[in-house]
């Protein structure tokens, strides 16, 4: 990880909504062969189910064609997903976890320590789905698009990681882009602790699941590295083929 970070010029990363507080772009990273990623083309986020009928029209200019929602059913069923009906995209429920987090191993070693084990567990089981998502991101017009979860911290900070790694985005960039989310975490836990739809749950979870700790990440761009050689490798090797990194880099990449 020793590659400078990307100072490319651009918009405005973060998108300001009132009912999501981790809508951010993906674009002004260099990539592979000296391109870039493009700027509104890949967005990274937070729950979409609570978004206000201004934060539909905010979002409307961006011309989003997919969604990905990598929550859980029960998710989703509990608090529902993007207003499809209000702005028309593809949308895709891939949910990438199977089991919650056991809140008594947050208290184990520190968050950076905890969040790998977390992290690597997912991957572990469920690379696979991941790789679905890519294969989604990759089709003809898919783009521009967003993927989230719940927080827009985990599930999505893997994704996240696993689709800039493929477009040749440097290990510093990918660890600095997860970093991000540290500043929006405040503003999401004091809305979702305010309404009474999460609250209970937000209450009962340790501080610990609620860290966006790089080093977590870091480590696990590491590992990669060493069982793969880099995560492009390791994105072809779980089933993502060299067709569908050429379909994204066409998308996403600007020279």
């Amino acid at each position: 990880m020793n590659s400078p970070a990307s100072t490319a010029v651009g918009p405005t990363r973060s998108v300001a909504l009132a009912g999501a507080f981790n809508f951010r772009d993906l674009g002004g990273y260099d990539a592979i062969d000296g391109r870039s990623v493009r700027w509104r083309a890949l967005f990274r986020s937070d729950s979409l189910a609570q978004l206000t009928v201004d934060d539909v029209d905010a979002l409307r200019p961006l011309g989003l064609r997919t969604v990905i929602d990598l929550r859980g059913a029960g998710e989703v069923d509990a608090v529902g997903s993007f207003p499809v009906a209000d702005y028309p995209v593809t949308l895709h429920h891939l949910s990438v976890m199977d089991r919650e987090w056991d809140p008594a191993a947050a208290d184990l070693g520190t968050s950076g320590e905890f969040l790998h084990a977390q992290y690597t567990t997912m991957l572990d089981e469920t690379g696979s789905r991941y790789a679905d998502a890519i294969r989604r991101l990759s089709l003809p017009g898919a783009l521009p698009a967003v993927f989230h979860c719940a927080a827009g911290k985990d599930r999505t900070g893997l994704l996240a990681m696993l689709v800039l790694g493929a477009l040749g985005v440097s290990d510093r960039d990918i660890v600095d882009d997860y970093a991000l989310t540290a500043a929006t975490m405040d503003a999401f836990l004091a809305a979702r602790s305010a309404d009474p739809t999460f609250a209970d749950r937000i209450a009962a979870l340790p501080a610990t699941f609620f860290a966006a700790d790089p080093s977590a990440l870091a480590r696990v761009v590491d590992d990669i590295a060493a069982a793969h050689g880099s995560i492009r490798s390791y994105v072809l090797s779980l089933g993502v083929t060299a067709d569908d990194l050429a379909s994204l880099e066409a998308g996403a990449l600007t020279d």
